[in-house]
């Protein structure tokens, strides 16, 4: 593998870890807020939010550039437009402007983070996934 690709990996791993650093912020902010989420919303964080952007820079980095890469891009993207839908579109309890004003800041702020890092993760995920050669 060149070394402007495996930069380019390397830059997709600090993405998906930033974004779980953020994600983590954000649940704390839920958490403060006392935002309530349902079963299905939890289970759909867990999985495709969270695990599955870590699974998919470890299977990007150690066994396949390609699927790691649509795993990323998959993944982040779904969790973008839950978070874009659920953050700033739907009128619910998780809509920013629906936050507590003690919590309102951080909430905001970092529901704005995650959606750069998955907008920017998703993006750079589906280049390196279309651009990758089977390994």
């Amino acid at each position: 593998m060149g070394e402007r690709n495996r930069r380019l990996d390397g830059l997709l791993i600090l993405i998906v870890l930033t974004h779980l650093g953020v994600t983590v912020l954000h649940g704390r902010a839920h958490a403060g807020a006392a935002v309530p989420m349902s079963t299905a919303a939890n289970l759909f964080i867990i999985t495709v939010i969270v695990v599955a952007p870590l699974l998919g820079a470890v299977v990007l980095w150690f066994f396949s550039t390609q699927a790691g890469a649509w795993l990323l891009a998959l993944s982040l993207g779904a969790s973008f437009m839950f978070g874009v839908v659920n953050h700033f579109i739907l009128e619910s309890p998780d809509h920013v402007a629906r936050i507590a004003s003690d919590w309102k800041g951080l909430f905001t702020a970092t529901a704005v983070l995650v959606a750069l890092t998955e907008a920017l993760g998703s993006g750079l995920a589906f280049w390196r996934a279309a651009h990758a050669r089977v390994r």
